[in-house]
């Protein structure tokens, strides 16, 4: 008994999956810059409101009002974010 197979043996049925491996690759990346940009975001923030809870606390232990106090809260969140986003347009500036 003898068996002849082909020598592309499965390529006629498979041959659209190979083709198609290329974007799937692409999407990955993206996938994963989008997560990156998304946990540096993150951590922005965070250390943003931390930033911002020491002052509130600072400027409390100092005798400012609550609201003097959540207003200098306020300004150290944006000082931070501001610093960050002026970091982040420098860097991208360097890298691209």
């Amino acid at each position: 008994m003898f068996v002849i197979v082909q020598l592309n043996h499965g390529e006629h049925r498979f041959g659209e999956i190979r083709s198609r491996k290329g974007p799937p690759k692409l999407k990955e990346f993206i996938v994963t810059r989008v997560a990156v940009v998304l946990l540096t975001v993150a951590t922005v923030i965070v250390f943003a409101l931390m930033a911002a809870a020491v002052a509130a606390t600072l400027a409390r232990l100092d005798g400012a009002s609550y609201p003097a106090a959540l207003m200098r809260a306020a300004a150290t969140f944006a000082a931070v974010v501001t610093i960050a986003t002026a970091v982040t347009g420098v860097l991208a500036q360097c890298l691209s």
